[in-house]
Protein backbone atom coordinates (compact mmCIF):
# COMPACT_ATOMS: atom_id res chain seq x y z
CA UNK A 1 0.00 0.00 0.00
CA UNK A 2 1.08 3.66 -0.31
CA UNK A 3 0.94 6.67 1.68
CA UNK A 4 -1.93 7.83 -0.44
CA UNK A 5 -3.82 4.37 0.66
CA UNK A 6 -3.15 5.29 3.78
CA UNK A 7 -4.28 8.66 3.71
CA UNK A 8 -7.74 7.21 2.16
CA UNK A 9 -7.66 5.32 5.40
CA UNK A 10 -7.53 8.14 7.57
CA UNK A 11 -10.13 10.24 5.95
CA UNK A 12 -12.49 7.36 6.05
CA UNK A 13 -12.08 6.65 9.47
CA UNK A 14 -12.51 10.58 10.54
CA UNK A 15 -15.38 11.26 8.50
CA UNK A 16 -16.92 7.86 9.82
CA UNK A 17 -15.69 9.48 13.77
CA UNK A 18 -17.32 13.28 12.79
CA UNK A 19 -20.64 12.20 11.33
CA UNK A 20 -21.33 9.59 13.74
CA UNK A 21 -20.18 12.42 16.31
CA UNK A 22 -22.27 15.20 15.05
CA UNK A 23 -25.49 13.35 15.08
CA UNK A 24 -25.35 12.68 18.44
CA UNK A 25 -25.07 9.09 17.94
CA UNK A 26 -23.37 7.17 21.43
CA UNK A 27 -20.94 8.69 24.28
CA UNK A 28 -19.51 12.01 24.28
CA UNK A 29 -17.11 10.60 26.14
CA UNK A 30 -15.41 7.04 27.13
CA UNK A 31 -12.52 6.62 29.48
CA UNK A 32 -10.61 3.51 29.30
CA UNK A 33 -8.25 2.27 31.65
CA UNK A 34 -4.58 3.42 30.20
CA UNK A 35 -2.86 0.59 30.61
CA UNK A 36 -5.60 -1.28 28.75
CA UNK A 37 -5.95 1.00 26.22
CA UNK A 38 -2.40 1.07 25.44
CA UNK A 39 -2.52 -2.83 25.13
CA UNK A 40 -5.57 -2.27 22.44
CA UNK A 41 -3.64 0.11 20.70
CA UNK A 42 -0.82 -2.14 20.78
CA UNK A 43 1.33 0.75 21.52
CA UNK A 44 4.50 -0.64 22.74
CA UNK A 45 4.76 -3.18 19.84
CA UNK A 46 4.57 -0.44 17.37
CA UNK A 47 7.22 1.63 18.51
CA UNK A 48 9.11 -1.29 19.04
CA UNK A 49 8.78 -3.39 15.33
CA UNK A 50 6.95 -0.25 12.99
CA UNK A 51 4.00 -1.56 11.00
CA UNK A 52 1.44 1.49 11.47
CA UNK A 53 0.21 0.75 7.74
CA UNK A 54 -2.61 -0.80 6.17
CA UNK A 55 -4.57 -2.80 7.28
CA UNK A 56 -2.93 -1.98 10.94
CA UNK A 57 -3.60 1.64 10.89
CA UNK A 58 -7.30 1.10 9.89
CA UNK A 59 -7.35 -1.28 13.00
CA UNK A 60 -5.55 1.45 15.37
CA UNK A 61 -7.76 4.37 14.43
CA UNK A 62 -10.62 2.18 14.57
CA UNK A 63 -9.52 1.85 18.34
CA UNK A 64 -8.21 5.33 18.67
CA UNK A 65 -11.07 7.35 17.59
CA UNK A 66 -13.24 5.23 20.02
CA UNK A 67 -11.35 6.60 23.18
CA UNK A 68 -10.97 9.82 21.37
CA UNK A 69 -13.12 13.20 23.08
CA UNK A 70 -15.53 13.40 20.55
CA UNK A 71 -15.50 17.68 20.46
CA UNK A 72 -18.67 17.18 17.13
CA UNK A 73 -20.33 16.09 19.38
CA UNK A 74 -23.83 18.23 20.56
CA UNK A 75 -23.78 16.77 23.81
CA UNK A 76 -20.60 18.16 24.49
CA UNK A 77 -20.64 20.94 26.84
CA UNK A 78 -17.52 20.70 28.71
CA UNK A 79 -14.81 22.67 28.29
CA UNK A 80 -13.67 26.05 26.66
CA UNK A 81 -12.27 24.25 23.40
CA UNK A 82 -13.44 24.81 19.37
CA UNK A 83 -15.37 22.72 17.46
CA UNK A 84 -13.25 22.97 14.61
CA UNK A 85 -14.19 24.82 11.40
CA UNK A 86 -13.75 21.85 8.58
CA UNK A 87 -11.41 24.60 6.58
CA UNK A 88 -9.41 25.10 9.52
CA UNK A 89 -8.87 21.81 10.04
CA UNK A 90 -7.35 21.90 6.49
CA UNK A 91 -4.97 25.01 7.45
CA UNK A 92 -3.75 22.77 10.04
CA UNK A 93 -3.28 20.16 7.46
CA UNK A 94 -1.44 22.43 5.07
CA UNK A 95 1.04 23.90 8.04
CA UNK A 96 1.99 20.24 9.13
CA UNK A 97 2.39 18.79 5.37
CA UNK A 98 4.95 22.37 4.50
CA UNK A 99 6.65 21.95 7.93
CA UNK A 100 7.30 25.88 7.43
CA UNK A 101 8.72 27.16 11.60
CA UNK A 102 7.89 30.73 10.31
CA UNK A 103 9.17 32.30 13.79
CA UNK A 104 12.45 33.47 11.33
CA UNK A 105 10.55 34.70 8.15
CA UNK A 106 12.94 32.78 5.45
CA UNK A 107 11.88 29.46 7.11
CA UNK A 108 8.07 30.20 6.63
CA UNK A 109 7.32 33.27 4.31
CA UNK A 110 3.65 32.35 3.53
CA UNK A 111 2.86 31.41 6.55
CA UNK A 112 4.35 34.14 8.27
CA UNK A 113 2.63 36.57 6.02
CA UNK A 114 -0.46 34.81 7.03
CA UNK A 115 0.18 35.57 10.81
CA UNK A 116 1.46 39.04 9.98
CA UNK A 117 -2.07 39.82 8.55
CA UNK A 118 -3.91 37.73 11.03
CA UNK A 119 -2.36 40.15 13.71
CA UNK A 120 -3.84 43.14 12.03
CA UNK A 121 -6.63 42.52 11.82
CA UNK A 122 -7.02 41.65 15.70
CA UNK A 123 -5.90 44.99 16.47
CA UNK A 124 -7.92 46.39 14.06
CA UNK A 125 -10.93 44.66 16.13
CA UNK A 126 -9.71 45.37 19.45
CA UNK A 127 -9.37 49.35 18.37
CA UNK A 128 -5.18 49.71 17.74
CA UNK A 129 -3.48 50.55 14.60
CA UNK A 130 -2.04 47.98 12.73
CA UNK A 131 1.14 47.75 11.88
CA UNK A 132 2.66 48.52 8.00
CA UNK A 133 4.04 46.02 6.19
CA UNK A 134 8.03 45.90 6.90
CA UNK A 135 9.19 46.24 3.45
CA UNK A 136 6.55 49.47 3.50
CA UNK A 137 7.15 51.29 6.85
CA UNK A 138 9.67 53.56 5.44
CA UNK A 139 8.04 55.04 2.80
CA UNK A 140 4.86 55.42 4.40
CA UNK A 141 6.48 57.46 7.39
CA UNK A 142 4.40 55.30 9.94
CA UNK A 143 5.70 55.92 13.49
CA UNK A 144 6.21 52.75 15.82
CA UNK A 145 4.68 54.40 18.54
CA UNK A 146 1.77 54.92 16.33
CA UNK A 147 1.52 51.03 15.57
CA UNK A 148 0.13 47.94 17.82
CA UNK A 149 1.99 44.96 17.81
CA UNK A 150 1.57 40.94 18.45
CA UNK A 151 2.28 37.27 18.27
CA UNK A 152 0.61 34.01 17.61
CA UNK A 153 1.30 31.85 20.22
CA UNK A 154 1.02 28.08 21.33
CA UNK A 155 -1.70 28.55 23.61
CA UNK A 156 -3.19 31.38 26.41
CA UNK A 157 -0.57 30.46 28.60
CA UNK A 158 2.32 31.49 26.34
CA UNK A 159 0.42 34.54 25.52
CA UNK A 160 -0.24 35.23 29.02
CA UNK A 161 3.64 34.63 29.75
CA UNK A 162 4.09 37.10 26.80
CA UNK A 163 2.60 39.57 27.83
CA UNK A 164 3.30 40.06 31.81
CA UNK A 165 6.86 39.44 30.59
CA UNK A 166 6.32 43.08 28.34
CA UNK A 167 4.57 44.47 31.62
CA UNK A 168 7.85 43.20 33.79
CA UNK A 169 9.85 45.48 31.24
CA UNK A 170 8.17 48.15 31.58
CA UNK A 171 7.75 48.52 34.92
CA UNK A 172 11.86 46.89 35.35
CA UNK A 173 13.93 47.56 32.36
CA UNK A 174 16.85 45.64 34.30
CA UNK A 175 15.47 42.45 35.52
CA UNK A 176 16.64 40.56 32.49
CA UNK A 177 19.66 41.13 33.28
CA UNK A 178 19.52 41.19 36.97
CA UNK A 179 16.39 39.43 37.82
CA UNK A 180 12.96 40.82 39.06
CA UNK A 181 12.65 43.65 41.75
CA UNK A 182 11.29 42.35 45.03
CA UNK A 183 9.43 45.25 45.61
CA UNK A 184 6.97 44.40 41.84
CA UNK A 185 3.01 43.34 42.48
CA UNK A 186 0.55 42.03 40.11
CA UNK A 187 -3.29 43.16 41.19
CA UNK A 188 -5.75 39.91 39.83
CA UNK A 189 -8.70 39.22 40.54
CA UNK A 190 -8.69 36.01 43.18
CA UNK A 191 -10.54 34.03 39.93
CA UNK A 192 -8.13 35.28 37.06
CA UNK A 193 -7.06 31.91 35.56
CA UNK A 194 -4.21 30.23 36.73
CA UNK A 195 -2.04 30.98 34.15
CA UNK A 196 -1.37 34.57 35.66
CA UNK A 197 0.01 33.03 38.92
CA UNK A 198 2.21 30.72 36.88
CA UNK A 199 3.73 33.13 34.78
CA UNK A 200 4.76 35.44 37.67
CA UNK A 201 6.70 32.39 39.54
CA UNK A 202 8.10 31.66 35.42
CA UNK A 203 9.38 35.16 35.38
CA UNK A 204 10.84 34.89 38.98
CA UNK A 205 8.60 37.33 40.41
CA UNK A 206 6.49 34.88 42.77
CA UNK A 207 3.43 33.87 43.97
CA UNK A 208 3.83 36.34 46.98
CA UNK A 209 3.79 39.35 44.49
CA UNK A 210 0.12 38.60 43.29
CA UNK A 211 -2.10 40.66 44.98
CA UNK A 212 -5.93 40.08 44.85
CA UNK A 213 -8.18 43.02 43.36
CA UNK A 214 -11.03 43.56 45.40
CA UNK A 215 -13.98 42.25 43.42
CA UNK A 216 -17.74 41.92 44.09
CA UNK A 217 -19.05 38.59 44.71
CA UNK A 218 -19.26 37.58 40.91
CA UNK A 219 -15.70 38.11 40.59
CA UNK A 220 -15.88 41.32 38.54
CA UNK A 221 -13.30 44.49 39.80
CA UNK A 222 -14.60 46.91 42.10
CA UNK A 223 -13.01 50.36 40.46
CA UNK A 224 -13.16 52.40 43.74
CA UNK A 225 -11.80 49.68 45.93
CA UNK A 226 -9.19 49.14 43.18
CA UNK A 227 -8.22 52.86 44.04
CA UNK A 228 -7.55 52.76 47.21
CA UNK A 229 -5.57 49.38 46.76
CA UNK A 230 -3.06 50.78 44.28
CA UNK A 231 -2.81 53.53 46.32
CA UNK A 232 -2.25 51.83 49.49
CA UNK A 233 0.56 49.23 47.48
CA UNK A 234 2.06 52.75 46.36
CA UNK A 235 2.35 54.25 50.18
CA UNK A 236 3.91 50.68 50.68
CA UNK A 237 6.75 51.24 48.36
CA UNK A 238 5.54 48.86 46.19
CA UNK A 239 6.03 49.11 41.85
CA UNK A 240 2.49 47.56 40.52
CA UNK A 241 3.61 45.85 37.60
CA UNK A 242 0.06 45.28 35.87
CA UNK A 243 -3.34 45.13 37.18
CA UNK A 244 -5.15 42.46 35.07
CA UNK A 245 -9.05 42.23 34.27
CA UNK A 246 -10.97 39.63 32.98
CA UNK A 247 -12.81 39.65 29.23
CA UNK A 248 -14.89 36.33 30.29
CA UNK A 249 -13.64 35.11 33.02
CA UNK A 250 -12.98 31.76 33.22
CA UNK A 251 -15.61 29.93 35.73
CA UNK A 252 -18.64 32.30 34.43
CA UNK A 253 -17.50 34.08 31.46
CA UNK A 254 -18.38 37.72 32.62
CA UNK A 255 -16.41 40.71 31.73
CA UNK A 256 -14.95 43.61 33.95
CA UNK A 257 -15.59 47.58 33.83
CA UNK A 258 -12.76 48.20 31.41
CA UNK A 259 -13.97 52.11 31.18
CA UNK A 260 -13.64 52.35 35.23
CA UNK A 261 -10.60 49.97 35.17
CA UNK A 262 -8.56 51.69 32.74
CA UNK A 263 -9.11 54.81 34.42
CA UNK A 264 -7.33 54.14 37.50
CA UNK A 265 -5.14 52.50 35.78
CA UNK A 266 -4.30 55.66 33.47
CA UNK A 267 -4.34 57.73 37.10
CA UNK A 268 -1.83 55.64 38.62
CA UNK A 269 0.11 55.07 35.34
CA UNK A 270 -0.23 51.46 35.74
CA UNK A 271 -0.06 48.73 32.80
CA UNK A 272 -3.71 47.06 32.13
CA UNK A 273 -3.29 43.53 30.66
CA UNK A 274 -6.54 42.41 29.95
CA UNK A 275 -7.21 38.50 29.83
CA UNK A 276 -9.37 38.27 26.69
CA UNK A 277 -8.66 34.37 25.69
CA UNK A 278 -12.24 33.29 25.71
CA UNK A 279 -14.46 36.82 25.77
CA UNK A 280 -12.39 38.99 23.25
CA UNK A 281 -14.35 37.09 20.52
CA UNK A 282 -17.25 39.29 21.48
CA UNK A 283 -14.99 42.00 19.06
CA UNK A 284 -16.24 40.71 16.04
CA UNK A 285 -19.81 41.47 17.21
CA UNK A 286 -21.13 45.08 16.42
CA UNK A 287 -24.10 43.71 19.10
CA UNK A 288 -21.53 42.00 21.24
CA UNK A 289 -18.84 44.91 21.21
CA UNK A 290 -20.57 46.95 24.28
CA UNK A 291 -19.21 43.91 26.06
CA UNK A 292 -15.68 45.31 25.25
CA UNK A 293 -16.15 48.85 25.56
CA UNK A 294 -12.70 50.41 27.02
CA UNK A 295 -11.28 47.23 26.23
CA UNK A 296 -8.62 49.55 23.65
CA UNK A 297 -7.28 51.46 26.53
CA UNK A 298 -5.33 48.51 27.65
CA UNK A 299 -1.76 48.02 27.16
CA UNK A 300 -1.83 44.27 26.09
CA UNK A 301 -4.48 41.92 25.63
CA UNK A 302 -4.64 38.07 25.07
CA UNK A 303 -7.10 36.30 22.63
CA UNK A 304 -7.25 33.03 22.31
CA UNK A 305 -8.65 31.82 18.55
CA UNK A 306 -8.80 28.01 19.48
CA UNK A 307 -11.58 29.16 21.79
CA UNK A 308 -14.15 30.87 20.09
CA UNK A 309 -12.79 31.41 16.88
CA UNK A 310 -13.46 27.60 15.23
CA UNK A 311 -9.57 27.34 14.83
CA UNK A 312 -7.95 23.88 16.03
CA UNK A 313 -5.49 24.06 19.21
CA UNK A 314 -3.56 25.73 19.93
CA UNK A 315 -3.64 29.57 18.37
CA UNK A 316 -3.67 32.59 20.85
CA UNK A 317 -2.85 35.91 20.21
CA UNK A 318 -1.05 38.55 22.32
CA UNK A 319 -1.86 42.14 21.45
CA UNK A 320 -0.27 45.37 22.66
CA UNK A 321 -1.19 48.86 22.36
CA UNK A 322 1.95 50.25 21.88
CA UNK A 323 3.82 47.55 19.44
CA UNK A 324 7.20 48.75 20.82
CA UNK A 325 6.25 46.49 24.00
CA UNK A 326 6.77 43.68 22.39
CA UNK A 327 10.17 44.18 21.69
CA UNK A 328 11.61 44.09 25.16
CA UNK A 329 9.51 41.05 26.78
CA UNK A 330 12.45 38.99 25.52
CA UNK A 331 16.68 39.85 25.21
CA UNK A 332 18.00 36.55 24.41
CA UNK A 333 21.31 36.41 21.83
CA UNK A 334 21.92 33.68 19.35
CA UNK A 335 24.34 34.70 16.28
CA UNK A 336 23.12 31.78 14.51
CA UNK A 337 19.68 33.74 14.52
CA UNK A 338 19.71 37.00 15.59
CA UNK A 339 21.93 39.54 13.12
CA UNK A 340 22.28 41.98 10.62
CA UNK A 341 20.72 40.29 7.66
CA UNK A 342 18.76 42.02 4.56
CA UNK A 343 15.59 40.31 3.90
CA UNK A 344 11.81 40.95 2.68
CA UNK A 345 9.62 40.27 5.69
CA UNK A 346 9.62 39.88 9.64
CA UNK A 347 11.15 37.77 12.06
CA UNK A 348 9.23 37.06 14.59
CA UNK A 349 11.42 35.06 17.11
CA UNK A 350 12.29 37.62 19.17
CA UNK A 351 9.01 38.50 20.39
CA UNK A 352 7.76 34.18 21.06
CA UNK A 353 9.11 31.87 23.92
CA UNK A 354 9.22 29.18 20.71
CA UNK A 355 11.80 28.91 18.31
CA UNK A 356 10.47 26.84 16.48
CA UNK A 357 7.03 28.13 15.90
CA UNK A 358 4.42 26.13 13.82
CA UNK A 359 2.47 28.22 11.23
CA UNK A 360 -0.56 28.97 13.76
CA UNK A 361 -2.10 31.72 12.05
CA UNK A 362 -3.00 29.41 8.45
CA UNK A 363 -5.38 27.14 10.19
CA UNK A 364 -6.86 30.36 11.73
CA UNK A 365 -6.54 31.73 7.85
CA UNK A 366 -8.40 29.06 6.63
CA UNK A 367 -11.34 29.15 8.26
CA UNK A 368 -11.65 32.80 8.84
CA UNK A 369 -11.62 33.30 5.10
CA UNK A 370 -13.94 30.38 4.42
CA UNK A 371 -16.52 31.83 6.85
CA UNK A 372 -15.71 35.40 6.56
CA UNK A 373 -15.17 37.58 9.63
CA UNK A 374 -19.62 38.32 8.86
CA UNK A 375 -19.81 34.23 9.67
CA UNK A 376 -17.89 33.78 12.32
CA UNK A 377 -19.49 37.30 14.52
CA UNK A 378 -22.91 35.17 13.65
CA UNK A 379 -20.98 32.36 15.35
CA UNK A 380 -19.89 33.63 18.23
CA UNK A 381 -23.46 35.61 18.44
CA UNK A 382 -25.51 32.24 18.16
CA UNK A 383 -23.77 31.01 21.20
CA UNK A 384 -23.86 34.04 23.72
CA UNK A 385 -27.78 33.72 22.45
CA UNK A 386 -27.94 30.10 23.40
CA UNK A 387 -26.20 31.01 26.49
CA UNK A 388 -28.83 33.34 27.46
CA UNK A 389 -31.59 30.59 26.60
CA UNK A 390 -30.24 28.45 28.25
CA UNK A 391 -29.94 30.63 32.01
CA UNK A 392 -33.91 31.03 30.88
CA UNK A 393 -34.90 27.92 30.48
CA UNK A 394 -32.72 26.65 34.27
CA UNK A 395 -34.63 30.10 35.85
CA UNK A 396 -37.74 28.21 35.01
CA UNK A 397 -37.36 24.78 36.15
CA UNK A 398 -37.73 25.03 40.71
CA UNK A 399 -35.37 22.02 41.06
CA UNK A 400 -32.36 24.11 39.69
CA UNK A 401 -30.67 27.44 40.85
CA UNK A 402 -28.76 29.81 37.99
CA UNK A 403 -25.05 31.19 39.65
CA UNK A 404 -25.30 34.31 37.99
CA UNK A 405 -26.87 35.77 34.50
CA UNK A 406 -24.77 34.86 31.69
CA UNK A 407 -23.03 37.75 29.55
CA UNK A 408 -21.30 34.72 27.17
CA UNK A 409 -21.92 31.63 26.17
CA UNK A 410 -20.92 29.79 29.92
CA UNK A 411 -23.44 29.13 32.20
CA UNK A 412 -23.27 27.78 35.73
CA UNK A 413 -26.29 26.19 37.75
CA UNK A 414 -27.10 23.81 40.55
CA UNK A 415 -29.72 21.64 42.02
CA UNK A 416 -31.10 23.48 45.11
CA UNK A 417 -31.51 19.99 46.68
CA UNK A 418 -27.18 18.96 46.38
CA UNK A 419 -24.40 20.34 48.41
CA UNK A 420 -20.98 21.28 46.93
CA UNK A 421 -19.39 17.77 47.38
CA UNK A 422 -22.51 16.28 45.64
CA UNK A 423 -22.12 18.40 42.43
CA UNK A 424 -18.87 16.82 42.45
CA UNK A 425 -19.99 13.22 42.81
CA UNK A 426 -23.07 14.62 40.14
CA UNK A 427 -20.17 15.22 37.45
CA UNK A 428 -18.39 12.44 38.33
CA UNK A 429 -22.01 10.54 37.32
CA UNK A 430 -22.39 12.03 34.22
CA UNK A 431 -19.14 11.45 32.78
CA UNK A 432 -19.62 7.60 33.69
CA UNK A 433 -22.99 7.56 31.97
CA UNK A 434 -21.24 8.94 28.98
CA UNK A 435 -24.23 10.71 27.58
CA UNK A 436 -23.31 13.98 28.14
CA UNK A 437 -20.09 15.84 28.92
CA UNK A 438 -19.76 18.94 31.98
CA UNK A 439 -17.73 20.69 34.19
CA UNK A 440 -17.94 21.73 37.38
CA UNK A 441 -16.73 25.08 38.39
CA UNK A 442 -16.06 26.92 42.36
CA UNK A 443 -18.06 30.17 41.98
CA UNK A 444 -18.97 32.80 44.38
CA UNK A 445 -18.06 30.51 47.08
CA UNK A 446 -20.30 27.67 46.22
CA UNK A 447 -19.83 24.45 43.66
CA UNK A 448 -21.68 24.67 40.25
CA UNK A 449 -22.15 22.42 37.23
CA UNK A 450 -21.12 24.40 34.40
CA UNK A 451 -21.84 24.47 30.68
CA UNK A 452 -19.63 26.08 27.87
CA UNK A 453 -21.83 26.10 24.49
CA UNK A 454 -19.32 25.75 21.94
CA UNK A 455 -20.63 23.56 19.34
CA UNK A 456 -22.80 24.94 16.65
CA UNK A 457 -24.35 21.69 16.45
CA UNK A 458 -25.66 21.94 19.84
CA UNK A 459 -29.40 23.15 20.42
CA UNK A 460 -31.49 23.85 23.55
CA UNK A 461 -33.00 20.85 23.20
CA UNK A 462 -30.19 18.87 24.05
CA UNK A 463 -29.29 21.06 26.74
CA UNK A 464 -33.29 19.79 27.69
CA UNK A 465 -32.07 16.64 28.19
CA UNK A 466 -29.08 16.98 30.20
CA UNK A 467 -31.13 18.64 32.92
CA UNK A 468 -34.29 15.77 32.56
CA UNK A 469 -31.44 13.45 33.13
CA UNK A 470 -29.30 15.26 36.25
CA UNK A 471 -31.79 14.71 39.14
CA UNK A 472 -32.20 10.89 37.60
CA UNK A 473 -28.19 10.58 38.08
CA UNK A 474 -28.52 12.85 41.47
CA UNK A 475 -31.16 10.16 42.83
CA UNK A 476 -29.50 7.01 42.18
CA UNK A 477 -26.07 8.56 43.56
CA UNK A 478 -27.88 8.63 47.04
Amino acid sequence: MTTRDDMDIVRSRLASWEEAARSGEGPVLVQPPMSRLAEDLDICELISAGGLAGKRLDVFLETYLAASHRIPHPHGMGHQVACPHPSAILGGYVDVFTNNPMAIYEMGPAAATVEYAIINWMLEKVGWNPRPWPDRAAGEGVQREECGGGVLTHGGSLAQLTALAAARAHADPEAWERGASPDLVVVSPPDAHYSVSRALGILGIGQKALVPAPCDECGRILPRELDRLLKDLKGQGRRIMAVTANAGCTAAGLYDDFPAVADICERHQVWLHVDGAHGASALLSSRLRPLLDGVERADSLIWDAHKMMRTPGLCAAVLFRDGRHLDGAFQQQASYLFHEKEQAGFDAIAHTVECTKAGLGVKFFFGLAAEGEGGLARYVEGCYALGAEVAQLIAARPEYELAVEPQANIVCFRLKELDDEAHLNLRNRVLADGRYYITTTAFAGRRWLRLALMNPETELRHVEGLLNLLPELAKNDT
